[in-house]
């Protein structure tokens, strides 16, 4: 075992290079919590960056403290498979002869270990551990025991945003102009965020990553014997960003039950694939009535798709734009208006946002617009609202 945490914590021996680009939304936020007591548990899309950041946070952390107090597993490899957390940390310490000094555990793909909740709380209650763990799946992250309530802080990291595209790209969006801009966020468009691919442009990738978070994180995790359908699946929901989805119309296309649909689109939503919103409405209605669907990174969804119907790709991204400011946006935080088969795209709690690319209002939407009761209105169209809201 000694070997093989060598390998992954090169810093032990001095040897630690980093050549990553900063995203420092989220890594402000991680380096504000080094002091705190709670566990951090990062989540998102695989492939988003969870592990670069954590990588980050170490290259940060070597500054001010030993490198023999940090340690970093992936908890995926098949090596530690028969390995608990606490056999892993307890070889370490001996290695390095550590026993009341503070340690900094950096955990990635958590969800590996089938007893990480309770692993966790040992760990933050009976040893001077700072924890920070990551997770690719929010069905696995679920704490069924509450093993971890008032002890965890969960971050979901989220595919770039259009200021993060324009670093990635190597553009100051303070000296570029409205010209290039407005090229650049057509170029978003189409790219989406996930960021090696924004590095690469490799479309095998994006398609790879499909296809491995489809085989592995679904089909085989829920022992879907009809692989084909779910594959299926995920295309037709690729067609719908930004319509409301009929589950029945889907069933029919399929083949299958109504429940069957809906437990595997929860599988899509448990991997950040997509996301869902609810009509604004009273509760019995919200629940019977059709949600609105949003793809976690509108790069993947293009993959299958195709480079088409841009006003459905605004729509998402205005989506992903704002969804990141209202955490429980299922139950409450975003919603979509409907009133007499008129539609106005988002609603939360102090904005109506209706989302234009090339478009305007019609006129029935413009009276439910401009009726509408509430603090703030958005007409999103173009680069401008994402340089200003």
């Amino acid at each position: 075992m000694q070997e093989r945490l060598e390998e992954l914590n090169p810093w032990w021996k001095g040897d630690f290079e980093l050549d990553t680009l900063p995203r420092e939304k989220y890594f402000s936020k991680l380096k504000e919590l080094l002091p705190k007591k709670e566990v951090v548990i990062l989540t998102g899309i695989r492939r988003v960056g969870k592990t670069i950041l954590i990588k980050q946070l170490i290259k940060q952390l070597l500054k001010e403290v030993p490198a023999k107090n940090i340690l970093f597993l992936s908890l995926d490899l098949l090596y530690f498979k028969d390995y608990t957390i606490q056999d892993i940390v307890l070889e370490y310490k001996k290695m390095h002869k550590i026993q009341d000094e503070k340690v900094y555990l950096f955990l990635d793909e958590i969800t590996y270990k089938p007893f990480f909740n309770q692993e966790l709380k040992n760990l933050y209650d009976l040893e001077n551990y700072k924890i920070y763990a990551s997770s690719s799946s929010a069905k696995a992250l679920q704490d069924k025991k509450a093993y971890l309530t008032g002890r965890a802080r969960y971050i979901e990291i989220e595919p770039l945003d259009f200021d993060e595209y324009l670093v990635f790209r190597d553009h100051d969006k303070n000296k570029t102009s409205k010209i290039i801009l407005e090229k650049l966020f057509e170029e978003y468009m189409q790219d989406g965020g996930m960021p090696e691919y924004v590095k690469t442009k490799n479309e095998v990738y994006l398609s790879e990553l499909i296809e491995f978070i489809i085989s592995k994180d679904i089909i085989a995790e829920n022992n879907i014997k009809n692989k084909q359908i779910v594959f299926d699946l995920y295309r037709l929901l690729c067609e719908r960003v930004g319509k409301q989805v009929s589950y029945n119309n889907l069933s029919k296309i399929l083949s299958i039950d109504n429940e069957t649909v809906s437990r595997y689109i929860s599988y899509f939503l448990e991997t950040y694939l997509f996301d869902m919103i609810e009509v604004k409405d009273k509760l019995n209605v919200k629940i019977k009535s059709k949600k609105k669907l949003y793809c976690g990174d509108i790069g993947l969804r293009n993959i299958v798709t195709g480079f088409r119907d841009k006003g459905a790709i605004y729509e998402n991204l205005v989506y992903n734009k704002i969804k990141s400011n209202y955490k429980n946006h299922l139950f409450g935080g975003i919603n979509f208006l409907y009133k007499d088969g008129v539609e106005i795209d988002f609603v939360t709690k102090d904005f109506l946002i209706e989302a234009k690319f090339g478009q305007e209002m019609n006129e029935k939407q413009k009276k439910l617009f401009d009726d509408y009761k509430i603090k703030n209105k958005v007409v999103a169209q173009g680069v401008d609202f994402f340089l200003e809201f």
